[in-house]
């Protein structure tokens, strides 16, 4: 049974600035890659085997190593080109950062939550916090993964005008491909960190940079 600790840090409500970031979904819309529902089925399953995999892939490392933070913060810019997705990533680790320190002030890693300095990947924070909470690495994967789906989700459910009940039934439908993400991820988890999911996405990257130098722009990624 999923910890309700595992859900708390995989929603979407949680003060981390998460709201504010379509992950590039707002750039595909306005360059016309994403019309409806199909067009974000596909995308959102470009994600999963994506970026969300690479969060995936840290967060459960972070919680089976949290002491590790520096080398998995350094493993992320690795496999991060886009400058625009890192400062993404950092913006929302930093209001993690702050929400597990103050949520859990006694269990944080070596050197306390102060040695993650101040703007960690938020994929290394949410696999520190999850230790921090008591939770395993399938749960740090876990709230990762939908992390990486249900955002640019409700990202597109407002862009395109969605009708909410059709968006959460897509989400439901990608759950088994959601699961087998999380599974690749814990079992690299406890390996060299080398071996941690690398997948890249040339277009994500250039779609975060367009979007990154947009005049106008509605979510900040």
């Amino acid at each position: 049974m999923t910890s309700a600790l595992a859900l708390l840090l995989g929603d979407g409500r949680l003060p981390t600035g998460g709201h504010v970031h379509s992950g590039g979904l707002e750039q595909a819309r306005s360059d016309g890659r994403l019309t409806g529902l199909a067009d974000l089925e596909g995308w959102l399953r470009r994600r999963l085997r994506t970026s969300a995999a690479v969060a995936a892939g840290v967060a459960a490392a972070a919680c089976v190593a949290p002491h590790r933070y520096a080398d998995l913060d350094a493993e992320t810019d690795a496999r991060t080109p886009s400058p625009a997705q890192r400062e993404a990533s950092r913006s929302q680790g930093r209001g993690l950062l702050r929400l597990a320190a103050a949520t859990w002030p006694d269990t944080g890693p070596p050197g306390g939550w102060s040695a993650l300095g101040r703007r960690p990947h938020h994929a290394v924070a949410l696999g520190v916090a999850a230790a921090a909470a008591g939770l395993g690495p399938t749960d740090a994967a876990a709230a990762a993964v939908y992390l990486a789906v249900s955002g640019p989700a409700g990202a597109a459910q407002r862009l395109l005008a969605l009708d909410p009940v059709a968006v959460a039934a897509l989400t439901a439908r990608l759950a088994a491909e959601m699961d087998g993400v999380v599974a690749t991820a814990v079992a690299a988890a406890a390996g060299p960190l080398h071996d941690l999911p690398s997948p890249s996405d040339p277009l994500l990257d250039v779609l975060a940079e367009r979007h990154a130098a947009a005049p106008d722009r509605l979510f900040a990624s």
